[in-house]
This record gives structure tokens, sequence and C-alpha cells, in this order.
């Protein structure tokens, strides 16, 4: 009986360890999945990419090194997976209000100019992003703006 009792603990350890720490409509790994695709949108990712992409999502959401490592690998795996945005951004969009969808695509810009160069293939997708989160274009320019000024000083 104590084997029986010790191995049902033991399941219910592993399933524990098992878990992902981000579901699939957590914002966290929404906004992670969608900078991953814009910065890997030219066909490569650079140090310097990545590099910004964690510092935003930890300052942002407060994660630990550990933590963001967890959510760069799911954020890769579900891009990965996804066949398009949308489940993305209407998982955002469901937990922002405007204003915060907003800085999130403030934060995709950040994405784009991370490596000092913003290509084609990363602004079309920003802009399907703001699309989709019903950012508006004239806040989707500004924050283009603002991000560009930040980075060119």
């Amino acid at each position: 009986m104590f084997d029986a009792l010790k191995k049902l603990f033991q399941a219910e350890d592993e399933e524990a360890v098992k878990k992902p720490l981000f579901d699939d409509d957590d914002q966290r790994l929404a906004e992670a999945a969608l900078m991953f695709h814009v910065i890997a949108s030219d066909g490569k990712i650079t140090d310097g990419e990545r590099e910004r992409m964690e510092a935003l999502l930890t300052d942002e959401y407060g994660l630990s090194k550990g933590e963001m490592e967890a959510l760069y690998e799911a954020a890769r795996d579900a891009e990965h997976e996804a066949i398009d945005l949308y489940g993305f951004t209407s998982t955002l969009k469901r937990h922002l209000d405007r204003e915060q969808r907003i800085a999130i695509i403030e934060r995709m810009w950040e994405m784009v100019f991370a490596d000092g160069v913003m290509h084609e293939f990363e602004d079309n997708v920003v802009w399907r992003i703001a699309q989709l989160m019903e950012v508006e274009t004239p806040d989707r320019i500004a924050m283009k703006q603002r991000v560009r000024a930040r980075r060119q000083s």
C-alpha cells in the first residue's frame, strides 16, 4: 500500500515538473512569440536582437533569468508551430486595453530596430500585428518614429 501511495505522489510530482510555465492564453507567451516572429522575419536572429527581446520582456514582466529562458524557448516553439499571427494577437486583445496594445507595438518596433537595420519584412510584420490588434495607423507610425529617434540618439 505504501508503494502505491509513493507511486501516486511521484506521478503528481512528475506532472508538476512537466507542466509548462506559459500556457496558450498567456500574454507573455503571445508577446514573446510575436517578437520572435519579427526578429526572425529577415531570415536571421542576431545576438543583439535576442538580447533586446530578453531585456524588454524581463523589464515588462519581471522575469527571472530562468523564466526568460523558458519563455524564449516557448515563444520560439509557439511561433514555429503557428500557422498565422491571429492566435497571438487575439490573446493580447483579450487581455489588454488600447494603450497597452500600443505599448506592445512600440516594443515590436524595438525588435525591428534592435539590429540597427529596418528590414522591409520586419516593417510589414509589425504593420500586420498592429492591424490584428486594432492599433490604428497613426499610433503605429508614431511608435515607429519614437523608437527610431531613440535608437538614433
